[in-house]
């Protein structure tokens, strides 16, 4: 079911769903900008163009090329230099939620909680018997 929420950018009311997260108005402004970006990326010699040189070459903010490369809008492999930040650090990613690093750490934190229970339930095993 969808949900009555603010427009995170403009504060109007809109419907909630899974496709679109602003307001129609600003639905329409992000995809105008959408445009000015994929015409600028499609030409050739701007394919390989970084996150910072699109930004700077057509005025579209960090924060929306990052929306189109999470949702698969523009493909990586059409253009090498882009990607969003990992969840957790910041550093620059091309798929997952995750870096290598932020992944490794959780998996390592996971293991080590791992083991802890395993020792705690062993302690809790052994009987300890006094006497009277």
């Amino acid at each position: 079911m969808a949900d009555l929420e603010n427009c995170p950018k403009c504060g109007a009311l809109y419907i909630k769903n899974n496709v679109r997260d602003v307001c129609e108005k600003c639905y329409k402004e992000e995809e105008k900008r959408y445009e000015v970006v994929y015409k600028f990326l499609k030409k050739r010699e701007n394919r390989s163009a970084t996150k910072d040189t699109v930004v700077e070459e057509t005025g579209v903010e960090e924060e929306l090329l990052y929306k189109w490369v999470r949702k698969g809008r523009l493909q990586l492999a059409q253009f090498p230099n882009l990607g969003y930040p990992c969840a957790k650090c910041g550093t620059i990613i091309r798929e997952g939620k995750l870096c290598v690093k932020c992944t490794g750490s959780i998996l390592n934190d996971l293991e080590v909680h791992k083991k802890e229970e395993k020792r705690k339930e062993e302690l809790q095993k052994r009987t300890y018997y006094s006497q009277s």
